[in-house]
């Protein structure tokens, strides 16, 4: 008999999260059954947080999120004690599965890879970032492609995927250490939001003749902003809104009604799960620019699973430089 650990929802957060709203639980796992919905037996090895939303939640409820796992026991041929996987389990420690949430590892994953980069550079973060930029924002050679929350798992990853584009990139982040290692990854300009003056003469010095591609991670007045320096033609994909996440009151605007018409700029916001029948395509193709050292990755590693209330607390607040990851 196993006694799972995991993370349930308190209570709504009333604007920032505090970690009172969490509350640490103890589940007592069934025993394993041939064939069936119970049918093997998994071990968190490291998790993420997902950005809460009030709307998929409930108090009470297993705080969501995903896990690199490790097969510990199965009446299942697909998956082999042993085997990795990636689950969106939430936050627990261990877990039953009948194996249909699963997914393996590519087989090619190198030793020397850390698996958790299957939670960020070449996993969900790093295929939001392919399909964005190639399918939403179609980016093409020569283009300038403006990408905010820079530092991030998916907006460190958007980057670096516009400069083996062959593009120009500008990326904006919350700290001069995030500016500093942005320049590192390749970006061609970069510049810390919180101590600009102006974001206006911030983009526009970054790049005077303005942008043809925006990733927007963040949502806000920075997209209010930003839209307003767009060529035209641009093209925009909304991938998340970070700077409202925790508003308990609702921002007004962006209006982008007049810029959309004169521009006419391509706003379009989207989800990863389009793409998932070209799931494999997408980490192949991560996972080679990884291998050959094309793309560079970061992880803000937390040991301990009963700190992922502070490790989720911490990403919200952007601590995190690239991928934040628990470790169990």
């Amino acid at each position: 008999m196993v006694i799972a650990k995991a993370w349930a929802l308190k209570r709504h957060f009333d604007g920032f999260p505090k970690t009172s709203d969490f509350d640490l639980k103890k589940i007592e796992l069934p025993n394993l059954k041939n064939g069936g919905e119970q049918n093997a037996a998994l071990s968190s090895v490291c998790l993420c947080c997902r950005p809460y939303s009030r709307r998929d939640m409930k108090e009470g409820d297993i705080m969501i999120g995903t896990q690199v796992a490790r097969v510990v026991e199965s009446k299942n041929p697909a998956f082999t004690v042993g085997a990795f996987v990636v689950a969106g389990r939430g936050w627990r420690t261990h877990f039953i599965s009948d194996g249909k949430d699963l997914q393996l590892l590519p087989s090619n994953w190198p030793e020397s890879l850390p698996k958790s980069l299957a939670l960020g550079t070449v996993g969900m973060p790093g295929l939001t970032a392919y399909f964005g930029l190639l399918e939403v924002c179609k980016m093409k050679p020569g283009e300038t492609v403006l990408v905010n929350a820079a530092a991030g798992a998916v907006g460190s990853v958007v980057g670096q995927l516009a400069k083996i584009g062959g593009c120009k990139v500008v990326g904006c982040a919350g700290s001069d250490d995030k500016v500093a290692y942005l320049k590192k990854i390749g970006f061609d300009e970069a510049f810390n939001y919180k101590t600009v003056k102006s974001l206006d003469e911030a983009l526009r010095k970054a790049s005077p003749d303005g942008y043809d591609c925006f990733f927007d991670n963040v949502g806000g007045e920075f997209a209010s902003v930003a839209i307003n320096q767009m060529r035209k033609y641009g093209r925009i994909a909304v991938c998340g809104a970070i700077s409202q996440y925790n508003d308990s009151v609702p921002q007004k605007g962006p209006y982008v009604q007049l810029p959309m018409i004169f521009k006419e700029l391509q706003m379009e916001g989207f989800l990863v799960t389009r793409w998932n029948n070209r799931r494999e395509e997408g980490l192949q193709a991560l996972l080679k620019w990884v291998m050959e050292g094309k793309m560079k990755y970061h992880e803000q590693v937390t040991e301990g699973f009963e700190n992922m209330p502070m490790a989720f607390i911490g990403m919200l607040k952007g601590e995190n430089l690239g991928k934040a990851v628990v470790k169990v």
